[in-house]
Formats: structure tokens, C-alpha cells, sequence
């Protein structure tokens, strides 16, 4: 079969970005062909598979706004669409689905993804959005039980199901949860709240040689500098920068602990690949994803609580290896051939 996955961008560093070229990447596997569309290219593209085997399109060099370029880039995307085979279109977020499922052609089943929570959605207008456009579609995809079920009855969409993200990989060994390094993993964007991890990290008591290891890049960079001055553990935050996907394994391994203090998440990545690695990982509880990865949970943007729990995880190497060793036994379920295997029975039933 033929899938198609349209992003608004397909080749920033960002969950919505990496699981799309894991996804194309395991269904081309698997002999089906399977294009990934970015509608405008990243300022700085973030190569996620070294050999694709898939293709890769972009419709503008530049984000557009409206008026003759936005017509121009439609045209192109028409009849980029119009030449792949039947099959499925993923449009992977309600401005994707707003913009491109007007332009799908007849032989092109469209699906819609969602990779935010019911929370966020809620918070802001991609909610409304959701309401209008993801009914008209074969079927609305979200990222847990919980969230399907929330859209199902507040956004009243009669389509809806749950597709978990997926692993891109198994590793093959376990973090020894030794090495005294706490590690977070990101986008340095204010969404992610970085500061809230400096700060819960500068509030934990975590003894030296204890560090925060903090891996990606953003416009942020400045700002958490000077937030861990302020907190008095800028000798102990480590600004690593991105590090390629290839990579991220060995950054598993030497670490001991994972937080994740963002302002919302759908079934962030991060978490399911410390559980794959068999580390332990701190959470504020923003959606059912979360809820479903083994992390340990606290009341969202409550630090003192986060703190806490971090504190606890950095003085306890059993509590560590407890809390580790459930989380990688959960993390079995998001396997990617378990995922592939979801995906082409979402397929199957929406031939049907």
C-alpha cells in the first residue's frame, strides 16, 4: 500500500518529526511505499534515519502565510499527491489537517494524528480545531486510551482511537543506573520548561559529583544558563547540545535518572527510551502517554513534589533499579513492530 505522512515540518529536531521517520521508515521495511512531506523546510534540518527508505518531499523552501504563495505551495502539494498511489494520507497535526485534507485526492484515505494531550488541546485552539475538521477525516488518531476517549466525548468525534508512538529501536543493554547523572532530553523551547528541572535538580539535595545533563538546542540556551546561575548549580548543569539520533543510546546508558518537566506531552519519546534502557524517570502527570510509561508521576508543575521524588531516585540505587526494571517491562508494548503491527490493522479497518 502507499502512505503518505504530511508535516508542517518534517526535519526539525521534535517528537512529531522523529516519530514520523520511524514510522515511514518501519512501514518502507515492511515493502510498503511511504513518502514523508514536509510543507515547509526546517531552518535546521535534523537528520533522524541515515538511509531512508522512503521519500522525502518539502513544498516550500520558506514557511508561507496566505495570499499567492500559499497557492503556489498548495499547487505543488496537489499534484505531488495526486502522483503517489491509492493508500493513506497521515496528516500528523490539526494545521496539517486543516490546510492539506481539501487537497487529497479521492484514492487517498485521510487520517488524522494528534500528538498533544486532551489538556493541551484544550488549552488552546487546536481543540476547536479538532472539532471541525478531524470528524470529516476516515479516522483521528491520539496517543492513549485516555486522550481517545476525552476527544471521543468532549470533542464528540466518532472516529477516534488510540495508536501508542513508537520505539525506533530495542537496545540490546541497560543503563547500570551508577554513573551520578541526571538526564533531560529536548528541545530548549519554553513548552519544554527547562527551568523547572534546573530548579527541581538545584532543590533534590543531590550530593556532587551528582550532574544534569541537559541534551538538546534552542532559543532557551541563554535563559537556563543564567536560571542555573541563580540556583547556584551551574558547575553542576551540563549543556550538551543535539546529539544525533545514532547517539542517544550511549546517553541512556550513562545515565542514571531521567526528568521530564514539560508544560504538556502526548507520549513523549524521551520517556519510552529511558524505560527501554531500564532508567528510571521522573514525571509531571499532563496525559494518559505519560501515565503509561512507568514514570514516576507528580501534580503537574508542582516542583517541590518533583524535587522530591528526583531526590529519592538519586539516594536509592535499589529504588532505582525497582523503578527502572517496571519501566522497561512497560516499554515493551511500544516495540516498533508491535506499533507497524497497529498501524496496518488501522489500515485494514478503514478499507472495511
Amino acid at each position: 500500500m502507499t502512505v503518505v505522512f504530511t508535516c508542517l515540518d518534517a526535519d526539525t529536531l521534535g517528537g512529531i518529526q522523529q516519530v514520523t521517520h520511524t514510522l515511514a521508515q518501519g512501514l518502507a521495511e515492511r515493502g510498503h511505499e511511504v513518502h514523508v512531506i514536509g510543507l515547509q523546510r526546517a531552518a535546521t534540518p535534523f537528520r533522524y534515519v541515515d538511509r531512508p527508505l522512503y521519500h522525502h518531499h518539502v513544498i516550500s523552501n520558506r514557511p508561507v502565510t496566505g495570499g499567492l504563495a500559499r497557492r503556489r505551495a498548495d499547487r505543488r502539494l496537489k499534484a505531488l499527491l495526486g502522483e503517489v498511489g491509492p493508500g493513506y494520507a497521515v496528516l500528523t497535526s490539526p494545521s496539517v489537517v486543516a490546510r492539506t485534507a481539501r487537497l487529497l485526492p479521492g484514492s487517498l484515505r485521510p487520517i488524522g494524528q494528534y500528538h498533544g494531550s486532551y489538556d493541551h488541546a484544550r488549552d488552546c485552539w487546536h481543540l476547536a480545531s479538532i472539532r471541525r475538521h478531524y470528524p470529516e477525516l476516515d479516522q483521528a488518531v491520539f496517543l492513549s486510551e485516555d486522550d481517545a476517549r476525552l476527544f471521543s466525548e468532549h470533542a464528540l468525534l466518532p472516529n477516534a482511537c488510540a495508536l501508542p508512538n513508537p520505539l525506533a529501536a530495542w537496545p540490546g543493554a541497560m543503563s547500570v543506573l551508577e554513573s551520578p547523572r541526571v538526564l533531560g532530553v529536548g528541545r530548549l523551547e519554553g513548552v519544554k520548561r527547562f527551568d523547572r528541572l534546573i530548579t527541581a535538580f538545584a532543590r533534590s539535595g543531590a550530593p556532587e559529583p551528582w550532574e544534569l545533563h541537559l541534551v538538546g538546542s534552542g532559543a532557551e540556551l541563554p535563559r537556563l544558563r543564567a536560571h542555573a546561575r541563580r540556583e547556584g548549580v551551574d558547575g553542576r548543569v551540563v549543556f550538551r547540545g543535539a546529539v544525533p539520533a545514532a547517539a542517544m543510546s550511549a546517553e541512556y546508558l550513562a545515565a542514571s535518572v531521567v526528568g521530564l518537566t514539560s508544560e504538556y506531552e502526548g507520549l513523549p519519546v524521551v520517556l519510552l527510551e529511558a524505560a527501554a534502557h531500564g532508567v528510571p524517570a521522573v514525571a509531571f502527570d499532563v496525559s494518559g502517554g505519560v501515565r503509561s510509561t512507568g514514570a514516576v508521576l507528580v501534580p503537574p508543575g508542582d516542583v517541590d513534589a518533583f524535587a522530591v521524588e528526583l531526590g529519592r531516585l538519586v539516594d536509592d540505587e535499589e529504588e532505582r533499579r525497582r523503578v527502572g526494571a517496571d519501566a522497561r517491562a512497560r516499554a515493551e508494548s511500544f516495540v516498533l513492530d508491535h506499533v507497524l503491527d497497529k498501524w496496518e490493522a488501522l489500515f485494514a479497518h478503514v478499507e472495511r
